[in-house]
């Protein structure tokens, strides 16, 4: 049954009215989700570095950083920044790249006319990620240093701090960093199948070699590249989960039975409930499940840890939590940007959602509560519209979509005024001067998720609260699936 069909079946179930006629789909909803979900992509093109194509919507921005790799004599052009800053770090742009291709994979069917452009924010990434992999045994973890570039308020056009690239391979490796590339191209591969067949060839096979390069010289780049990559992206969750990652990703899109033995062999390295850049594990239990709910022989641990996964995030379930709650409603893990927790967890719930349906399957979370495909829907329709704009500030965490949104995002690109406009080059420290006045970002960057709200639902929209109002592409990454799912319900 197609992705669409499912997703219908769902949102009926879960009591959300959905009419469907002559292959259209329409419904009252609060919040148009096609609009956040076209914004939501579009986001993506103000991230990209190197040289932007004539098809760039986002025009306020241009062309940067266009010598990355002449330090070690490679084309390492492209690919995006992460966050606010002009880093390319690879590790969290690598797990980008799989959730958008993830997405894709998921509810691609439907995204409409935003499918291209979908394919296209992946494609920016993958032919990214094709070069920093294009030396065998050798995987480039980032590019630009850090600690200069976050002492700078400078526009991506205009910096002029060291443009390092740090590599590991053999002798110094990044076990972390390259099986997430291998996970990003072997998921990329999957989108691309049916459309550019050369295209997704090249990309399996790159994630087959970089997958076995990352498992055989075993180790993590916090001790080979930490210049590069710590405190920003540290590992702190260590590099199995990635390996089984990889191999899980490797295994949906080659059905090679060393992949699966892979996964079953290192199972005891999982843990449940964390997700995220640096920690894959309920990621993977879900991923697995696919293939093995209606599989008695093979279900186990991968569809009972789901299951726990599942009432660990439930408000309702008695089983204990690896979430708390804002009086608002929005689910809360430690740490800042926490709006990364709420979109990656709202992904896996719908698509954990999507496997039980099929497998007409509940989790049952004991003292006589089970959750269906439906409570699913449910409930991340609630953090899907806290997000934008059904919170107690009434406050939509997404740039650009809806009356009111953070207008003070911490930015260089957006504070800073657009080349267009200012071609005069800026130096490193009198960017500041934009930074520390008050009047609003001079470039709206359109469908940028910030970090998000406090746990008591306030929100500083300032940007010196980096934790709050500052965007990242894998906050931005799985909310595409998210929105893709509930976009039916805009007429």
């Amino acid at each position: 049954m197609c992705s669409i069909n499912i997703s219908l079946l769902i949102l009926a179930a879960a009591g959300i009215s959905v009419m469907a006629t002559a292959g259209t789909t329409a419904a009252s909803s609060r919040f148009d989700y096609a609009d956040a979900l076209s914004k939501s992509i579009l986001f993506f093109e103000g991230q990209r570095s190197g040289r932007l194509p004539p098809s760039q919507r986002m025009t306020w921005r241009k062309s940067s950083a266009l010598r990355d790799g002449f330090d070690v004599h490679r084309d390492l052009v492209g690919g995006y920044y992460d966050a606010g800053d002009n880093v390319k770090f690879n590790f969290p742009m690598a797990f980008t790249t799989t959730m958008l291709s993830w997405s894709v994979i998921e509810f691609g069917q439907l995204m409409g006319p935003e499918l291209q452009h979908a394919l296209e924010a992946i494609r920016w990434g993958t032919d990214y990620l094709l070069k920093a992999t294009r030396v065998p045994d050798s995987v480039v973890g980032a590019v630009g240093d850090p600690n200069a570039d976050h002492n700078c308020w400078q526009r991506p056009e205009d910096m002029d701090t060291p443009r390092t690239s740090y590599v590991v391979n053999k002798q110094k490796p990044g076990s972390e960093v390259s099986a997430e590339i291998a996970a990003a191209l072997a998921a990329s591969s999957m989108v691309f199948r049916h459309s550019d067949r050369a295209y997704a060839a090249l990309l399996l096979r790159r994630a087959m070699q970089v997958f076995e390069f990352a498992d055989k010289y075993r180790g993590s780049y916090n001790d080979s590249i930490a210049a590069g990559v710590c405190p920003f992206y540290c590992d702190f969750n260590g590099y199995m989960d990635e390996l089984i990652w990889g191999a899980s990703w490797l295994y949906k899109a080659t059905k090679a039975p060393s992949y699966w033995n892979y996964v079953k062999n290192n199972i005891n390295y999982l843990d449940i409930t964390e997700f995220g850049w640096d920690a894959k594990h309920a990621g993977i239990n879900i991923l697995v499940s696919q293939w093995v709910m209606k599989d008695p022989h093979n279900s186990n641990p991968f569809v009972p840890k789901a299951d726990q996964f599942i009432c660990s995030i439930l408000p309702e379930s008695p089983a204990p939590k690896s979430v708390s709650y804002s009086r608002g409603g929005l689910l809360f893990k430690p740490g800042g940007s926490n709006l990364q927790h709420a979109t990656s967890i709202s992904f896996l719930l719908l698509v954990y959602g999507r496997y039980m349906k099929l497998a007409n399957k509940v989790v049952d979370c004991g003292n006589n509560v089970h959750v269906t495909p439906a409570r699913i829907v449910s409930f991340t329709r609630g953090q899907v519209d806290y997000i934008l704009g059904s919170n107690p500030l009434g406050m939509s965490y997404m740039v650009g979509f809806g009356q009111k949104f953070p207008k003070n995002v911490h930015h260089r690109g957006s504070v800073l005024p657009s080349v267009a406009k200012h071609p005069q080059h800026i130096d490193c420290h009198v960017g500041y001067s934009y930074f520390n006045g008050h009047d609003p970002n001079q470039n709206v960057l359109t469908g940028a998720i910030v970090g998000g709200p406090a746990e008591d639902d306030t929100f500083k929209d300032s940007r010196f609260d980096a934790p709050q109002s500052e965007p990242t592409t894998y906050i931005n990454a799985p909310f595409v699936g998210v929105l893709a799912f509930f976009k039916p319900l805009h007429h």
